[in-house]
């Protein structure tokens, strides 16, 4: 069944000139602003951006102010457990009562919680258990309160676009705008901490989570999605698929999304003992960011790739692609041939990306839609830390080349799954098209 539910947002951009002409001028990217309106990709980009300055923000304001590594590290980790833990919740919330009304109590919060571990943070005395506990408890409460405006996007994405064609590209548009700014996010913070004070990332974070991610909130694409109103429109049921088999569905993108975690942590970690071996530790995430720029570039090109390329043979194919390029992280001895390897390897990240959340959101029921997109949010950041503290121990105990197994493991793990589930999903798509009316079309 074909539909658009947006045209009533900008009928005006619909009719106008420049409207008309933007989708020979940009591709099938040019159809976007004209389904959301034209603020909504700008405020749905910096929206997302302080979710990726938290981890880091974290570890360095902690870490400068206690001199502690370890607490520091802890600290980081407390936030990435509270995201992982809060991100499924938020999105379920989203779905029962709206984004509206989940997403602006979330910013005031999460803005809270940003501030209050600030201020515990400067005031720390040392590394003791009693001064380290409060700042550790902040950090769980600012990951836990944090906004998860990528999954939520696409959420709304999924709403507002009644083509194939459309979904795969803004699905590609959305995992190269999180890409984007998990590369901007560190970077801002260790510019804005090395320019100004350790302090002035978190605050930046806290200011632009108040601004962005009630605009966000408030976006009239909201109603589209977790209301009567927008379920009726646009998230109407799927086929009945419920109980064991749908929990399997579901679990195939969420463990995969697990496996891509895993690879990050593992990538990074290991880049830094690499790095390490040649006195720039500092310069690994650096190394880590020309693995992000290639892939957001790869998941850019997603929205080209033939509607005839199912969308469990392109998880396939690209993960594939990353075991084969992941290979590679064993021949580097030196850092311009990691450049290249890291680069190349990217380019089958992107795609692998996009196909899983698009998959993700293929298997969730339409009423769980937010609780599944925010569920993969928390299996990469889940994976994240284990990927971090597996490939850790390795370089520490065995050496970077065995860490560098990890990234390895953790897309032979993604082959593994997209192999396994294709039938699931096959069988899935069959029953999708049992179940619409006769002579609905897809387009």
């Amino acid at each position: 069944m074909t539909m658009n539910a947006i045209p009533s947002l900008s009928p005006a951009a619909e009719r106008s000139p420049a409207a008309l002409e933007r989708p020979r001028r940009f591709g099938r990217f040019g159809r976007l602003p004209q389904l959301a309106g034209t603020s909504f990709l700008s405020v749905g980009f910096l929206a997302r951006l302080p979710l990726a300055m938290l981890t880091v923000g974290a570890l360095t304001i902690v870490t400068s102010v206690s001199g502690s590594y370890a607490l520091g590290g802890f600290a980081a980790g407390a936030v990435g457990i509270g995201s992982a833990l809060g991100a499924p919740i938020l999105g379920f919330l989203a779905d029962r009562f709206g984004q509206r009304v989940v997403l602006l109590p979330a910013a005031a919060l999460n803005t809270v919680a940003i501030v209050a571990l600030v201020v515990l943070a400067l005031s720390l005395t040392g590394t003791a258990a009693a001064a380290a506990v409060p700042v550790l408890a902040a950090a769980f409460l600012t990951g836990f309160t944090s906004p998860q405006i990528g999954p939520l996007a696409r959420v709304r994405w999924v709403a507002m676009t009644g083509r194939p064609a459309d979904l795969d590209t803004a699905m590609s548009y959305e995992s190269t705008a999180d890409e984007l700014t998990f590369v901007l996010g560190p970077a801002l913070v260790g510019l804005l901490a090395s320019l100004a004070a350790p302090w002035v990332p978190l605050t930046l974070a806290a200011v632009l989570t108040l601004a962005m991610v009630s605009a966000f909130a408030v976006h009239p694409t909201g109603r589209l999605v977790g209301s009567p109103r927008g379920r009726s429109q646009a998230q109407e049921p799927g086929p009945a698929v419920t109980g064991r088999r749908s929990r399997l569905l579901i679990s195939i993108p969420v463990l995969g999304m697990v496996a891509m975690g895993t690879f990050f942590g593992g990538t990074q970690t290991t880049l830094t003992a690499f790095a390490g071996q040649f006195d720039a530790a500092s310069a690994a995430g650096l190394l880590y960011a020309v693995m992000g720029l290639s892939s957001a570039g790869a998941a850019l090109s997603v929205a080209f790739w033939p509607a005839t390329f199912a969308h469990s043979w392109r998880w396939i194919a690209s993960a594939a692609g990353m075991v084969g390029l992941a290979a590679l992280l064993f021949l580097p001895s030196g850092i311009p041939a990691m450049v290249v390897v890291l680069f190349l390897l990217g380019i089958s990240v992107g795609p692998t990306m996009v196909s899983i959340f698009s998959i993700g959101s293929m298997v969730a029921p339409r009423r769980l839609l937010g609780t599944v997109m925010t569920l993969l949010a928390s299996g990469i950041v889940a994976g994240s830390a284990l990927g971090s503290a597996v490939a850790g121990s390795l370089a520490e105990r065995v050496g970077t080349g065995a860490a560098f197994a990890v990234p390895v493991l953790a897309a032979a793990a993604l082959l593994v799954l997209g192999l396994g589930g294709a039938a699931g999903l096959r069988a899935h798509r069959r029953s999708v098209d049992a179940a619409a009316p006769s002579g609905a079309t897809d387009s």
